[in-house]
């Protein structure tokens, strides 16, 4: 029968105050540099903007983003003549609320860039781990291969990614993560190269902890603010990489509203009613570079490494 410790509870009671303490004190440290750096916080304050649309579009818009009436076709933006405060950004040529699909549109967007980056970074991270880690032929297999994808410019090779297996959002996804993850090998590849020869690294061997733990617990976490950097602004080029998918009729399939097929849907009429095409453009304006901004700034902050000189 084992005895519990007295102490046991209040000493992991106290372990837990110093890690939210540890998480308060670098919270408060990130808001107070991201602070100093007004171009950076709008930014990020434009990327929130987005994300909080995307996510309480229902609540911000009643109307249905895929139907619409033909008796309400091509209403112009409500500070235009023959607007209406029911269409404040107008409508398209199936009678559809712009705004309301510029909304839902975001959703597929951040989605979009969000999986893509998370499903490479898994991909490109762990891969890049095992091979800086342990060499050998594994780490000249998967240099070559990646090596070989970087020779193909990224949205050529996605446009015929996206003919062979056709349209639709899985494969999409599919599409720009065969080649997205490769990046991310790169990076984490070249740190663990560099962070194996350290001493922190080597006394970690010498207390006997295996080599997965040393690379999980000891080397990842003081490379993952390198690999969270590059990832939000990889975000930016992957939504930009979608809309030009959905613009050729590669991506998403209408009627579900993405920017880019947005835009193809208003060329036609660009001259007449020119918000059909050119207010779903500006969203992709305003959150593209948003992003990169955003992702500068990150740069500055968690990893001066890579300051750009």
């Amino acid at each position: 029968m084992s005895v519990t410790s007295p102490t046991g509870a209040p000493a992991i009671a106290g372990r837990r105050q110093a890690r939210l303490e540890l998480w308060q004190r670098n919270a408060r440290r990130f808001l107070a540099e991201l602070g100093r750096q007004p171009i950076a916080l709008l930014g990020g304050l434009v990327v929130l903007a987005f994300i909080l649309a995307a996510v309480f579009a229902p609540y911000i818009t009643a109307h249905d983003p895929e139907l619409g009436s033909l008796r309400q076709r091509l209403i112009p933006p409500v500070w235009q003549q023959g607007g209406a405060a029911e269409f404040p950004l107008g409508t398209d040529g199936q009678g559809r609320d712009l705004l309301t699909r510029i909304i839902y549109g975001a959703r597929i967007s951040l989605l979009v860039g969000f999986l893509t980056v998370a499903i490479s970074i898994i991909a490109g991270a762990g891969l890049g781990a095992v091979a800086g880690y342990y060499r050998g032929w594994l780490d000249t297999v998967l240099s070559r291969f990646a090596d070989l994808l970087m020779a193909f410019p990224f949205l050529i090779f996605a446009i015929a990614m996206m003919a062979f297996i056709g349209p639709g959002f899985a494969n999409l996804i599919l599409a720009l993560t065969f080649k997205g993850w490769v990046e991310f090998y790169r990076l984490v590849r070249g740190d663990i190269m560099s962070e194996k020869t350290r001493e922190y690294v080597e006394a970690a061997r010498a207390l006997g902890r295996s080599h997965p733990t040393i690379i999980v617990a000891e080397i990842l976490p003081n490379i993952v603010q390198s690999i969270f950097v590059v990832g939000t602004l990889r975000m930016g080029f992957f939504i930009v990489t979608e809309a030009s998918l959905s613009f050729l009729g590669l991506g998403i399939q209408p009627p579900t509203p993405a920017w880019g097929s947005m835009v193809a849907a208003g060329r036609d009429v660009m001259l007449t009613h020119w918000w059909v095409a050119t207010l779903p453009g500006l969203a992709i304006v305003l959150l593209v570079p948003a992003l990169n901004i955003f992702g500068e700034g990150l740069r500055d902050i968690l990893d001066p490494r890579l300051k750009v000189q």
